[in-house]
């Protein structure tokens, strides 16, 4: 009977570190196909694509593949979520924001972006978790915030004194993107409403931009542009950092708990500098990398509990 039981303690350790192991390479996964859609819009940027051409490739695959979903799911009340609440997650969190966010690339270089507006969206979740859901926040996630803060401080002074009105202006749109997450994900917590769903709704709402697209833009400039390079941004913003990351980040919260997978989101910025580094030839300076090192310090005492 006790080697039964120790047989069975033994298989049942073995499958939950399996699931623990899963849970970490997919987190792993969805930080780099998050790192890989910033460096893609950086990348898409520079051959020629708009901002506007760049969201056509992020929502319209997407939304494609998840349109049946959204069907058998409910499309008159949007999978529950219903018409209004969907509407505001798709400004917060969606192609609008993704809009603006993609129009600071003009501005700043790969780092700033992809360091700014995640460290936004932490500050601005910190605050709304106080002031609107009336969250207790713990001294360890004040300080973080405040070592964020100081990140976020090295990375404005490069700006100021390396780019000028150009790389403060870029800045501030990020500062604008992150906060707006941090709205989005307030409230999906005050609404209860789960990533996933959400995810959906935003995608197949957004097939409705896809008209006004094709008639004041057209379709000649972005076909112009090369199969090859369209090719590169359906993957990278239609697949890898809309649904895949998505569905990885998803399976990683079931695998690990959302306290341990949060800790995957904080890698993006320091994976992003990676590959804009390998991928497009864009080496951090060093105020950039100071200010990620002091942000990714700050992710660290935000995440914590106590």
């Amino acid at each position: 009977m006790d080697q039964r039981t120790s047989g069975a303690d033994a298989l049942t350790h073995r499958n939950d570190n399996t699931q623990a192991l899963l849970g970490v390479v997919c987190g792993l996964s969805a930080a780099l196909f998050w790192a890989l859609g910033f460096a893609g819009t950086r990348h898409g940027l520079k051959v020629g694509f708009t901002p506007v051409d760049l969201l056509v490739h992020r929502y319209v695959w997407s939304g494609i593949a998840f349109l049946p979903l959204v069907f058998r799911a409910g499309i008159s009340d949007l999978c529950g979520i219903g018409w209004a609440r969907g509407l505001a997650l798709m400004v917060l969190g969606g192609p609008v924001m993704s809009l603006i966010s993609y129009t600071g690339f003009l501005f700043v270089p790969l780092a700033h972006g992809s360091v700014i507006q995640p460290s936004c969206a932490t500050l601005g979740g910190l605050l709304l978790a106080a002031l609107f859901l009336k969250e207790k926040v713990s001294a360890s996630r004040l300080a973080g915030a405040i070592v964020i803060v100081g990140g976020l401080g090295v990375i404005g002074a490069e700006s100021i004194g390396h780019i000028g009105i150009d790389g403060v202006q870029g800045d501030l749109i990020f500062v604008l993107t992150g906060l707006m997450f941090a709205g989005f994900g307030a409230l999906l917590r005050h609404w209860r409403v789960s990533a996933v769903s959400a995810a959906l709704v935003i995608n197949v709402l957004s097939l409705l931009l896809l008209p006004i697209y094709v008639a004041t833009v057209g379709l000649a400039h972005i076909a112009a542009i090369g199969l090859t390079e369209n090719a590169i941004q359906a993957l990278a913003q239609g697949v890898l950092a809309g649904p895949a990351a998505l569905y990885l980040f998803a399976v990683s919260v079931q695998r690990l708990g959302v306290a341990r997978a949060a800790v995957f989101p904080a890698c993006v910025p320091a994976l992003t500098l990676l590959t804009g580094w390998l991928l497009l030839g864009e080496p951090p300076t060093s105020l950039q990398a100071a200010g990620l090192v002091t942000v990714l310090c700050g992710f660290y005492l935000a995440q914590r509990q106590r």
